[in-house]
């Protein structure tokens, strides 16, 4: 307890004497259980409502409905996709069947929208034929129907381009470079690079030609200079000529982002979006494809993908739920978690991992009956994948309220269950006393909490939407987590992969992750005074 908080019981001690010696002996006892509650801090949260938390949320737990809907109803969901609408449209349902107000909050728009379909190719001839394993990013063309062509290796010099120029409609061409998620880069920045390449490539082409001729007339050994190499880099020539679509290998599990330059170009309109597509390919599929075209093998690839363009502007929108504050409702607790998830899978990790237990923690909150001191937001941000946009697009809106959020709970880290969190010094005895009921939950997990360093105030944002609060000097103290039980999960294995899935959760570490936090973000909502925030930064 804080000297303050100490002085201030100590006063009100002194005034129960005073009724002690008023009233007599009879009312001794109520009198020492107030006593003892005031020296034991402030009252944290209702008991009734946090043991009716831990029974709702040990005997009738819904994390799993809520991360089963998000993730297999309404799938993937970037931002500018029907998924994603609709997903925000049953929140709202969803928060509103448990009495708590909720309300759609524009978060800004994109020029276009994007809505992802089934996906299929295969390869025909040869000697092996197959069905391909491959992804395409958010945001690039889809295919004209079913289109079957040959392959081609993308021209790495002019000369190259020259010879093959006939032979480029209707091909699929295999690009250089290994796959990180991102489609070919074709924007004018893109092409910029490109242009010094093809230069560069020939000065080297003709100081190449001056070694071979050495090589020749003079016995000498020279070895030649490699050429530069980017993706496409011939890429507009090859798109003029009429190929299908490029083709980059990738590593397993295949991963995929968005097309960044399109969505951030304020000049993309629905009638100047790319119209080949890009296609990240399974690295053994692709090893083989590659040695069969430098082969000149007789063989040919079939793929049907369903990528379609909305046309814009289309809005998005943070999701805002909130159950008022009754003493100070103009002081915040949030938590929180980003709504938006890449399409190639199902988003059942980032960030249904955020958002099934918030909404499960809501819902335990509503039902138990609590009535917070401060009001407690329940926030899903929008576009947390395409740069942080709705919770910077909050905290633009929100900028005079950020000084009195308690703390923001935001949860983007995997389905491992919290074991504990680390404050400041001045927060630390505040946590110790609401975390007190976390171990009455199940004795299989157990949770501490720590002091925590001061930390260095952060200057710009970083991978997730806590960032953009930090950056504002919002306390952002989240829950430190572990697969205590050897679940054996990987979060590198699913980070914006097609196996980011609803089975990749663990239901027990889920259901306890949102009682816990039901608890925790109770207890601060019921503090007598707003969370110090000394000791949080480095001076």
């Amino acid at each position: 307890m804080s000297g303050d908080a100490q002085a201030s019981a100590g006063d009100r001690f002194a005034v129960l004497v005073v009724q002690v010696g008023r009233y007599g002996l009879d009312g001794f006892a109520a009198v020492s259980f107030l006593v003892a509650s005031l020296y034991a801090g402030n009252v944290y949260a209702q008991p009734a409502a946090v043991k009716k938390i831990i029974e709702i949320g040990t005997t009738d737990n819904r994390v799993m409905h809520q991360l089963d809907v998000l993730t297999n109803r309404f799938g993937g969901r970037p931002i500018g996709s029907d998924a994603y609408d609709n997903a925000a449209e049953w929140m709202l349902r969803e928060f509103r069947s448990w009495g708590i107000e909720a309300h759609l909050e524009e978060a800004g728009e994109l020029p276009v929208g994007f809505n992802r379909g089934p996906w299929f190719g295969r390869l025909i001839g040869g000697d092996q034929p197959m069905n391909l394993h491959f992804v395409t990013p958010s945001y690039t063309s889809g295919t004209k129907g079913l289109q079957r062509g040959h392959v081609l290796i993308e021209p790495a010099t002019e000369a190259e381009l020259k010879r093959m120029r006939h032979q480029l409609k209707g091909a699929w061409v295999l690009v250089s470079g290994k796959n990180v998620g991102w489609p070919v880069d074709h924007s004018a920045k893109a092409d910029s690079i490109r242009n010094a390449i093809k230069a560069e490539n020939v000065k080297i082409e003709q100081m190449n030609d001056s070694l071979m001729k050495e090589n020749w007339t003079k016995g000498a050994h020279h070895k030649t200079i490699p050429l530069r190499r980017m993706p496409g880099l011939f890429y507009k020539e090859m798109c003029e000529a009429g190929v299908l679509g490029f083709i980059q290998s990738a590593s397993v599990p295949l991963r995929a982002l968005y097309d960044r330059p399109l969505v951030n170009d304020k000049n993309t309109t629905f009638d100047n979006l790319p119209e080949v597509c890009d296609i990240k390919l399974d690295e053994h599929q692709y090893a083989v494809i590659e040695q069969m075209a430098k082969e000149r093998r007789e063989f040919w690839l079939e793929f049907d993908i369903r990528n379609h363009f909305k046309l814009g502007p289309v809005k998005y929108h943070n999701v805002v739920a909130s159950i008022k504050g009754t003493k100070y409702p103009d002081e915040y607790v949030i938590i929180s978690g980003h709504l938006d998830a890449f399409d190639v899978a199902t988003g059942g990790i980032d960030c249904g991992t955020g958002i099934g237990p918030m909404m499960e923690a809501a819902r335990l909150i509503a039902l138990s009956g609590a009535k917070p001191k401060r009001t407690i937001l329940f926030i899903a941000f929008a576009g947390e994948e395409f740069g942080l946009l709705g919770a910077k697009a909050y905290a633009r809106t929100h900028q005079n309220e950020l000084g009195k959020i308690a703390n923001l709970f935001n949860r983007d880290g995997g389905p491992t269950p919290p074991i504990g969190i680390s404050v400041p010094q001045a927060m630390y005895d505040d946590f110790v006393e609401i975390c007190k009921p976390v171990k009455n939950i199940n004795p299989d997990f157990p949770f501490e909490v720590k002091v925590a360093k001061p930390r260095k105030r952060p200057t710009s944002t970083g991978g997730t939407d806590a960032s953009v609060f930090a950056v504002e000097g919002v306390p952002t103290y989240g829950f430190t987590t572990d697969d205590i039980k050897g679940y054996n999960f990987s979060y590198g294995e699913i980070w914006h992969t097609e196996r980011d899935l609803y089975t990749k959760n663990i239901p027990e570490y889920q259901e306890h992750t949102a009682v816990v936090t039901a608890i925790v973000a109770l207890g601060v909502a019921n503090l007598d005074k707003q969370l110090s925030r000394e000791g949080m930064y480095k001076e």
